[in-house]
């Protein structure tokens, strides 16, 4: 027997040369159409896991966009604030992009391509697994149909052997106890027929193994031809899965997107846009020193004086529907100027005096000014209010504040639903009462 039928003899039984092992090769095929649906929902899961971030990123940047546009942050610092919520939604647009890529081109690919290698049948499974049974089984049938006959034929001289040692073994220990003579004649022959078999059956068993060894050779390529044949079906699905992988890759990688590196170049221009210096001016001309102020000087009474505040009360009718009634103040010279040119300091005090016996308490301020910065506080117990709508304050006398703020209620309603109020900065001044609810 030759070298190569001792190699096929004696190998494992796990190697794919024995019978019926090569369903591994088939399986392959199942595993290949099952890769392609895993590969599905791989990418399926990914573009759900862009679309969640994308979507978490929009609702963050609205949420924060909101609370800064609302808190006290301003000027450039404010707008590199910005910066970062507009980064976050360029990138929520990118990464949408990505979940649109991976479902609308990546897994359609692995659909069609799918479709076109595997194909179901009626009965179930799939052509081409039974393509490669069929194959494979043609090409191993005469091989393992002269193995079976070597497997009987050594059956067949192993319990021949056995056989023949047994009776060699009757026929010593016949020997030994000195049996009589004819009943060791017939151990004896026993022996001879026993040992006759063995060689015939060793004969055929060595014969059956020359005839596996010359089908051998043919019996390897055949199974060659088959196993290679789906080696390249194979072959066409491991190169498309790296193909599409690439793909993958390319819609996975911003960094290669030019609209990604745009987004941070420009996030970083805008943060190096801000300017300690420039908002601190600002501020300080805004809400600071710097602001513009008309200083009080002394005013005499006169009716225009008094025409100013009925226009003024007339214009809230028209707006606000809401009017200020019962104001008067009367005003005192406390000391006398050194010159024409100078005037000294006015104490206000307020009185129930009509409109001729009292001055506007608005006249002498500027655009800036608040006619309640110089008021004593007042003995009424405040209420912590919190605004519910925006309301800019159409009149030097009014708080201007935002939908959120919280301030002080100073007092009750009055009868044209106006209230006296302090905001947390401690501007003093007039708001509409509806405009605020009371702060648990």
């Amino acid at each position: 027997m030759s070298d190569l039928t001792d190699s096929l003899v004696d190998v494992s039984s796990d190697s794919f040369w024995e019978v019926g092992n090569y369903k591994r090769a088939v399986k392959r095929v199942d595993d290949g159409n099952r890769l392609c649906n895993d590969l599905m929902n791989c990418l399926h899961e990914r573009a759900r896991i862009e679309k969640s971030y994308a979507t978490q990123l929009t609702e963050w940047a609205k949420r924060w966009r909101q609370l800064v546009e609302k808190g006290p942050q301003y000027g450039t610092v404010e707008r590199a604030w910005f910066a970062l919520m507009t980064e976050a939604e360029k990138v929520s647009d990118l990464h949408m992009e990505v979940k649109t890529a991976l479902t609308g081109e990546d897994l359609e690919k692995v659909k069609n391509w799918q479709k076109d290698a595997y194909h179901k049948q009626m009965i179930g499974g799939f052509k081409e697994t039974k393509e490669a049974e069929d194959g494979f089984r043609k090409a191993q049938k005469p091989w393992a149909k002269k193995l079976k006959e070597v497997d009987t034929m050594k059956k067949a001289y192993h319990i021949a052997c056995k056989e023949e040692k047994t009776a060699t073994s009757r026929e010593s220990s016949s020997k030994l106890d000195n049996n009589n003579p004819e009943a060791q004649k017939k151990l004896q022959e026993k022996v001879e027929k026993c040992q006759q078999e063995v060689q015939k059956t060793q004969e055929r068993y060595r014969k059956s193994l020359e005839e596996l060894d010359k089908v051998t050779p043919q019996y390897m390529e055949n199974m060659e031809q088959v196993f290679e044949q789906w080696q390249q079906f194979e072959d066409k699905r491991l190169r498309f899965f790296r193909e599409l992988l690439l793909g993958v890759k390319q819609h996975l990688d911003l960094s290669s997107n030019h609209k990604y590196s745009t987004v941070y170049n420009t996030l970083e221009d805008t943060l190096q846009a801000a300017d300690a210096q420039e908002d601190l001016k600002w501020f300080r001309s805004n809400n600071g020193p710097g602001m513009p102020m008309n200083w009080p000087q002394f005013e005499e009474w006169s009716m225009d004086l008094n025409r100013t505040l009925s226009r003024r009360e007339t214009k809230r009718k028209h707006t606000d529907g809401v009017t200020l009634t019962g104001i008067s103040q009367t005003t005192e010279q406390t000391s006398k100027a050194s010159s024409s040119s100078s005037a000294g300091p006015v104490e206000k005090t307020a009185a129930d005096g009509s409109d001729e016996e009292a001055g506007n308490p608005f006249a002498s301020a500027n655009a800036n000014g608040n006619p309640f910065e110089d008021e004593l506080p007042s003995a009424e117990v405040c209420v912590p209010v919190r605004a519910l709508y925006d309301y800019d304050g159409q009149e030097q006398d009014e708080l201007t504040f935002k939908a959120g703020d919280q301030l002080m209620k100073m007092g009750e309603e009055d009868e044209q639903g106006w209230c006296k109020g302090r905001l947390s900065d401690g501007t003093v001044g007039l708001y509409p009462a509806n405009y605020v609810e009371d702060r648990e």
